[in-house]
């Protein structure tokens, strides 16, 4: 299990918080068969992120249920999404964010769930429900939420980073990390600029690209990374990225130096889900996974180990008094609002929305220019 074991946030922290019948019960049990029957063997094969689950979650699945998880990670959304346009991939759980559930439900790749084998959807708060990528709940099971923000190292920078403009500027060329996604390098440029983070119209996101691009030709970027990012800023070899809170509370545990702040300009705040494909092979092991994860046990022992929110309001209200009959010592609470960050905060972030296919098309050639 993960553990913070220095429970006190840099002030820098703080300040940048301030700008800113087959169903499966609760314990996971069983008892129909599915698909995977033909073979004889009960399988799932789920694919998300890395650094997103306590591992040991799966291998307890397994022994409750008897059906085997197969877990591949990969680095993004866009990534997910070339995978599932390529082809090749027996992926029967995917865990996409807000705007990616949005254009695979708009391209019909998702199924509808059967809410009457998840009984613990129950437990998902009603304001991770009805939200725009999902609007009538049919086809997620939210998994986590969280917010997009710079995570800095205190030791090398000259005072707190308050503005994306740090993102963009010369005073530490050659020691920012760009985000490896278009949706999140764009969207720091759009905030920054003080446009809709989900603007469709030509001439911002290219004065966003522009931003960017001109950072980059500067020298401003020492490379692009996604998951690379933890051993980066754990071992001191940047000075700022952008990444996700709860991914900065692991490092934070690694490397107290680090700071994490929601830039004044505003930021994204996101819902991952859990959803199963329109082609998925093993629909009823896809099911009892979805609503095992979705339990308040499964979801402590996440919140414990990937230090991301839960949607599950049991979990999210218990933590606190888990993490202290766990660790015997309280939960920093600076640190629980970065993992689950207050409406105080929540109130100048927006979510991505899917976007129409000009614009996405747009990203995409912007994102090939920007790397080439």
């Amino acid at each position: 299990m993960k553990k913070i074991v220095a429970l006190t946030l840099a002030t820098s922290v703080a300040a940048g918080l301030f700008l800113s019948g087959c169903a499966m019960n609760e314990s996971g049990s069983t008892s129909e068969s599915s698909s995977g029957a033909d073979s004889g063997k009960r399988e799932v094969n789920v694919c998300s992120w890395g650094e997103y689950i306590d591992r040991s979650l799966e291998t307890q699945f397994e022994e409750a249920t008897g059906i085997e998880v197969n877990y591949t990670v990969v680095p993004s959304n866009e990534e997910l999404y070339s995978q599932l346009q390529t082809g090749g991939v027996n992926y029967d759980v995917i865990v996409p964010s807000d705007y990616m559930i949005a254009r695979l439900i708009a391209e019909d790749r998702l199924q509808k769930l059967d809410y009457s084998k998840i009984p613990n959807y129950e437990k998902i708060g009603e304001q991770y429900k009805n939200l725009s990528f999902d609007p009538n709940n049919e086809y997620s099971v939210p998994y986590t939420w969280g917010t997009l923000g710079i995570i800095y190292n205190t030791t090398m920078v000259d005072e707190p980073i308050t503005s994306w403009g740090a993102m963009f500027s010369d005073d530490y060329a050659g020691n920012v990390l760009l985000i490896d996604n278009s949706r999140d390098a764009f969207a720091m440029a759009l905030y920054y600029l003080g446009y809709d983070v989900n603007t469709t119209d030509e001439a911002q996101i290219r004065e966003a690209y522009e931003l960017v691009a001109d950072a980059k030709a500067r020298g401003v970027y020492a490379g692009q990374g996604m998951d690379e990012i933890f051993q980066i800023m754990e071992g001191g070899n940047l000075a700022i990225a952008t990444y996700y809170a709860g991914d900065f509370l692991t490092m934070y545990e690694a490397n107290p130096d680090l700071a994490f702040v929601i830039p004044e300009e505003g930021s994204n705040w996101f819902v991952d889900s859990m959803c199963i494909l329109k082609d998925a092979k093993n629909v009823d092991e896809a099911h009892e996974w979805i609503n095992f994860i979705a339990s308040t046990e499964s979801n402590l022992k996440n919140m414990d180990f990937i230090w991301y929110a839960s949607p599950n309001t049991e979990a999210l209200e218990q933590y606190p008094a888990y993490y202290e009959e766990t660790y015997g010592e309280p939960l920093d609470m600076d640190l629980y609002e970065i993992m689950a960050a207050p409406d105080s905060v929540l109130e100048n972030c927006s979510m991505y929305e899917n976007l129409p296919a000009d614009t996405l098309a747009l990203y995409n050639d912007l994102w090939i220019e920007l790397g080439t």
